[in-house]
């Protein structure tokens, strides 16, 4: 799996390695977004904290984010002796330029693959290119047995979610206090999944 496959737009597709490191962490994973995701106990009296609200809400001014290279996790690449087996960055190039990477990781014991990181640089999107890097998260997920692919997502993320659902993911939980004590504090960690297909 070390081949390079590209596509009808030129853009190719292969499996990380140790040279892109730098291209990865200095890629712009920023947006800007006018509508951000409100989240709210639905319930009240006996119902009150057993569900949520989830509906997406306009902001003025529109949220601007930008996260800082420190948030990144590190990268596995490949998947060579040295890496681990059930971890690998897939990266997107345009020419030489480094324009998109997912990098995902397999849990045996419940079946999951999880999606770490995916970015595509701001004048790359709206071409494909995170449903390409997610749809080989899918076949490296399949082979290693996975049922289903996972992720988390920010409730301010409108454009991450957005795409998500075109690729099939679903919301499946929340978590109000993972970015607690972090610079996005106040925001909600929602969690998406979808069957491997």
């Amino acid at each position: 799996m070390t081949t390079a496959h590209g596509s009808a737009d030129g853009i190719v597709y292969r499996l990380a390695r140790p040279g892109d490191a730098g291209a990865i962490e200095a890629l712009d994973g920023s947006f800007t977004t006018a509508t951000v995701f409100e989240v709210s106990d639905p319930g009240s009296g006996d119902a009150a904290g057993f569900g949520f609200l989830l509906r997406e809400v306009p902001v003025d001014p529109p949220v601007h984010k930008v996260f800082p290279p420190e948030e990144h996790d590190e990268q596995v690449f490949g998947g060579g002796k040295d890496s681990d087996a059930d971890a690998r960055t897939f990266v997107a190039l345009d020419g030489e330029l480094l324009c998109g990477f997912a990098a995902v990781g397999y849990t045996a014991w419940n079946r999951r693959l999880t999606v770490e990181d995916i970015e595509v640089a701001p004048g790359h999107r709206g071409r494909g290119i995170g449903s390409a890097l997610m749809d080989r998260a899918d076949r490296f997920a399949r082979e290693r047995g996975a049922e289903h692919l996972w992720l988390e997502v920010s409730s301010v993320n409108a454009p991450a979610v957005h795409a998500y659902r075109r690729m099939g993911f679903t919301f499946c939980g929340l978590d109000t206090a993972l970015y607690g004590g972090t610079p996005a504090a106040g925001e909600q960690a929602l969690y998406m999944s979808r069957p491997c297909r």
